[in-house]
C-alpha cells in the first residue's frame, strides 16, 4: 500500500471505530472489525480466551450487559466471521508475524476501548462537522484509543507488506479495556509476552507538543481501583432509628478517614473517592452505600500501603456500625520504569523521521497510570527491554473531555516510525 493510500486507510479507520466507540471488555464490534483486517494481511490470531485469564480480568461487565451490547455489535457492523470468540467480553488479540530471519521477539501493544462519555454536539467539534460522532450514547473515544487501533492496524500492514526485510518474530498485541486498568493483567497471565526481548507500548497526545515523540514516558503511578461497599439494616428514621444499621454513616466515615491516610515517605501517593451512592429516601435508614475510590503510589510497594490503609479504614468504620462491608478490586496497575536501549532505539526512528520536529529520550511527567505496566514488569523480569512512548499531536480539548479530538496526521508518521523500530531492532540483534 503506497503512503498516501496507508495515510487514508488510517484515518478511515480511525474515524470508523470513533463513531462506533465500546467500552471495556465490550469492544466486540472493533475487536471482530480487527480481526478480520488480521487475518486478511496472513498473521497467526490468538483471539478471546486464547490470549486472556478469566481470573485477570477485574471490572468486567456482567453477562446480561455483554449480551445485551452484542446485540448493539451486531446490528453495527461487526465482522460476524470472529464475534463468537469475543462474545463473552473476552475481546484481547494477539496477532503475531513469523519472518524468514531469525531473530528477536517483538511485540506492541495498542489499546481499543472508550470512555463512559457522552459525545460533544458542538458545531465545531470535527467528528460532529465530519460525520463521524460518536453513535453510542454515553460512550465516546475521549483519550485516542481509535487512533491507536488503527495505527496498530496500519503498523500491521506495514509489517506485512514488507515481511522480507524484517527479521525474528513480530506480535502486536490489542488489549481491552486499559481504562480503568482492567485489561492488561488477564492478557499478560496469559503469557502473550513470554519470551518477548523487546516491548513497545504506545500513546497520542497526553502533553506532548504536535510532531514531537517522547520514547520512554516514565512517571506512571501504580494504582488499585476500589468498589468498597456497605451492607447494613433498613428501618424508619422516625418511629424505630435504633433498630436501622446506617450504611451512609459508614460510608462518611471511611470518605473522611480515606482522605486522611497518612503519605509515605518514599514517594508520592494519593487516594481518592469519586463517587459515593447511598439511600432511598429521606426517613429510611440507608441500609446500603457504595464508594468508587482508587489509590495510587510513586511505587507498587507505597500503593500496596495506601490500599491496606484503605482496607483497614474500611474495616473500622463497618465494625463501629456493626454491619457488613466489602472492598473489590475493579482495576490495577503497576509501576515501571522503561528500558532505555529500546528508547533509544526509537529516539533514533523518530529523529531521522522528516515529520517529527523533536524527539526526547526521556521524560517523567506523567502522573497518571497506565496497566501497560503489566506487560512491561513481565518482560523485563524475563530479561527483555520494555518502553512506553509518546506521539505528541494536537488536540482539541483534553483527555477525557467531550470534545476530545486529535490531528489526524500524526497517524501515519506513529505507524513509520513504529515499523523502523522494528527494522531497526532486528538489524542491531543480527
Amino acid at each position: 500500500m503506497k503512503q498516501g493510500e496507508l495515510a487514508e486507510q488510517l484515518i478511515a479507520w480511525r474515524r470508523d471505530f470513533h463513531q462506533y466507540p465500546e467500552q471495556g471488555f465490550l469492544e466486540i464490534r472493533t475487536a471482530s472489525k480487527v480481526a478480520g483486517v488480521l487475518d486478511e494481511l496472513g498473521y497467526e490470531l490468538a483471539l478471546g480466551k486464547e490470549v486472556m485469564t478469566e481470573a485477570g480480568c477485574m471490572g468486567k461487565p456482567g453477562e446480561k450487559e455483554t449480551k445485551q451490547h452484542l446485540e448493539w455489535a451486531l446490528e453495527n457492523g461487526a465482522d460476524t466471521r470472529y464475534v463468537e470468540y469475543f462474545a463473552e467480553g473476552y475481546t484481547g488479540i494477539v496477532a503475531t508475524l513469523r519472518t524468514a530471519q531469525p531473530g528477536p521477539t517483538i511485540a506492541y501493544r495498542v489499546d481499543m476501548d472508550a470512555l463512559p462519555i457522552h459525545e460533544s454536539d458542538a458545531a465545531d467539534h470535527v467528528p460532529n462537522q465530519a460525520g463521524f460522532r460518536s453513535t453510542a450514547t454515553g460512550t465516546m473515544h475521549a483519550c485516542g484509543h481509535d487512533s491507536h487501533t488503527s495505527i496498530g492496524l496500519g503498523l500491521a500492514t506495514k509489517l506485512a507488506e514488507n515481511k522480507d526485510q524484517l527479521s525474528g518474530t513480530i506480535k502486536l498485541i490489542f488489549q481491552p479495556a486499559e481504562e480503568g486498568t482492567r485489561g492488561a493483567k488477564s492478557m499478560a497471565e496469559a503469557g502473550v509476552v513470554d519470551n518477548v526481548d523487546y516491548f513497545i507500548a504506545s500513546h497520542i497526545g497526553t502533553g506532548v507538543p504536535h510532531q514531537h515523540f517522547v520514547a520512554a514516558s516514565n512517571g506512571f503511578l501504580a494504582t488499585s481501583k476500589l468498589n468498597i461497599t456497605f451492607k447494613g439494616v433498613a428501618a424508619h428514621a422516625g418511629a424505630k432509628p435504633q433498630e436501622g444499621k446506617n450504611a451512609l454513616l459508614a460510608a462518611a466515615s471511611a470518605v473522611l478517614n480515606m482522605h486522611a491516610v497518612t503519605r509515605h515517605s518514599d514517594g508520592s501517593s494519593r487516594v481518592n473517592v469519586g463517587e459515593l451512592h447511598a439511600g432511598s429516601g429521606r426517613n429510611i435508614i440507608p441500609d446500603y452505600a457504595m464508594l468508587i475510590a482508587e489509590t495510587r503510589g510513586e511505587t507498587s510497594e507505597i500503593n500496596q500501603y495506601v490500599k491496606e490503609q484503605v482496607q483497614s479504614i474500611v474495616d473500622g468504620a463497618a465494625k463501629m456500625y456493626q454491619l457488613n462491608a466489602k472492598v473489590e478490586v475493579a482495576g490495577e496497575a503497576l509501576n515501571c520504569d522503561c528500558s532505555l536501549g529500546v528508547a533509544e532505539i526509537l529516539k533514533q526512528c523518530a529523529e531521522s523521521h522528516p515529520e517529527i520536529a523533536g524527539a526526547l529520550l526521556e521524560s517523567s511527567d506523567s502522573s497518571g497510570s497506565e496497566d501497560a505496566t503489566y506487560f512491561m514488569d513481565r518482560v523485563q523480569r524475563g530479561g527483555g527491554q520494555a518502553t512506553y512512548c509518546i506521539f505528541g499531536t494536537e488536540l482539541a480539548a483534553g483527555h477525557h473531555n467531550e470534545k476530545f479530538d486529535i490531528h489526524e496526521d500524526t497517524l501515519l508518521p506513529a505507524v513509520e516510525v513504529l515499523y523502523q523500530a522494528a527494522k531497526e531492532i532486528g538489524r542491531i540483534a543480527e
